[in-house]
């Protein structure tokens, strides 16, 4: 049922990706641009209001009727949980605090992830980066679809129901194209979320736990919201790698839209890339751009041309890793030093000879 898509594999490139040469243009051209770097000073009282607006629906809905549960998950918690997974991509750039304080920028990120019901925010930062620095490598960009995905859906109907997937898909993709060892602030995330699940459960019954979980879900499948998903790196132009979208929805998604300009400068905030683009215009002005997201979805879905197989891809310059960055151990052994454990463990080694060390002398 439906047309099919022309397309029957990836679009494959040997040049690299443009932001990186676009980058240094724009700087060399316009080195006020620097300005725009370091910390959006208004995010972390933004995304805390939505945290606790959010907490405040929970309480507002825990004796409603379903059918308004299922609707204001769709109208109201479904925009912003979605924005809140936006303001977690923002915060993995180290826009809350900088790059000084990555820790703090984590347990942000941990806090924007709440109304979410779903642990993603350390994961989502471990992934984001290979994106950023690899994109549309193979094996490496788990963002470009697998090729399961993008042989079985190929007709209208089926292209709508992997736009309806999506949030199943960004969750599990990365488990079958790049495996990666989950690490220690990953099970702390999970910890945090899973307790805070558990006490809107306790304090305000079930159905406002489905109300952020449905509005999670939804807002990441067929929803307006959902749109920047396709809206930023699928070929509507075979030439062009990354799209920016110039809409209202960016007031709700902290400027995602704004993509092209996000990969060219990742650490400037999500408020500031208006401001970027306005300072170089004539870098962007001639790429393809786009204006509603209903529109996007719609060519995506009814456009032949377009499916999961319109994505550019590149060979693979390093070899996947399968162990992360642990950032609680190096302060667990700070303190453990601090606390005078590892003298203890040297004093009693020495009293009690756990190694042998005495005897081992006699013996020679």
């Amino acid at each position: 049922m439906g047309q099919s898509v022309s397309r029957d594999d990836f679009i494959w490139t040997l040049t690299e990706q443009p932001h990186m040469s676009r980058r240094e243009a724009i700087v060399k051209k316009y080195p006020e641009v620097k300005k725009l770097f370091g910390v959006d000073p208004s995010l972390k009282y933004v995304v805390s209001s939505m945290v606790l607006f959010q907490i405040f629906m929970c309480w507002l809905l825990q004796d409603a009727d379903w059918i308004l549960i299922l609707l204001e998950g769709y109208f109201c918690g479904g925009i912003i949980n979605h924005a809140m997974t936006l303001a977690i991509h923002d915060i993995s750039h180290n826009t809350a605090f900088g790059n000084k304080y990555p820790l703090k920028n984590r347990f942000f990120g941990m806090w924007a992830n709440l109304p979410i019901a779903v642990p993603i925010s350390v994961s989502f930062k471990k992934y984001h980066v290979e994106h950023h620095r690899y994109l549309g490598e193979d094996g490496l960009d788990t963002d470009v679809p697998t090729t399961f995905e993008a042989e079985f859906f190929t007709t209208s109907p089926k292209k709508l129901l992997w736009l309806a997937l999506q949030p199943f898909f960004y969750a599990f993709r990365p488990l079958i194209i790049y495996k990666k060892a989950p690490t220690d602030m990953e099970i702390l995330n999970a910890v945090i979320q899973i307790s805070f699940d558990f006490a809107i459960l306790y304090f305000f019954g079930i159905k406002s736990l489905v109300y952020l979980l449905f509005g999670t879900i939804i807002s990441m499948g067929l929803h307006p919201s959902a749109g920047h998903f396709i809206s930023e790196h699928y070929a509507f132009k075979e030439d062009q790698e990354t799209f920016s979208y110039y809409g209202l929805w960016n007031l709700c998604t902290f400027n995602v839209g704004y993509h092209v300009e996000h990969h060219d400068f990742p650490y400037i905030p999500g408020r500031d890339l208006p401001k970027l683009r306005a300072m170089a215009p004539d870098f962007y002005e001639n790429l393809l751009q786009h204006t509603s997201m209903m529109e996007i979805l719609t060519e995506f879905v009814m456009n032949p041309a377009m499916g999961p197989y319109a994505r550019l891809k590149r060979k693979p310059r390093v070899a996947q890793e399968f162990y992360g960055n642990y950032q609680l151990f190096e302060y667990v052994e700070g303190f453990l030093h601090h606390i005078g454990v590892y003298r203890l463990q040297k004093f009693a080694g020495n009293v009690f000879d756990l190694n042998n060390n005495n005897e081992n002398k006699k013996l020679t």
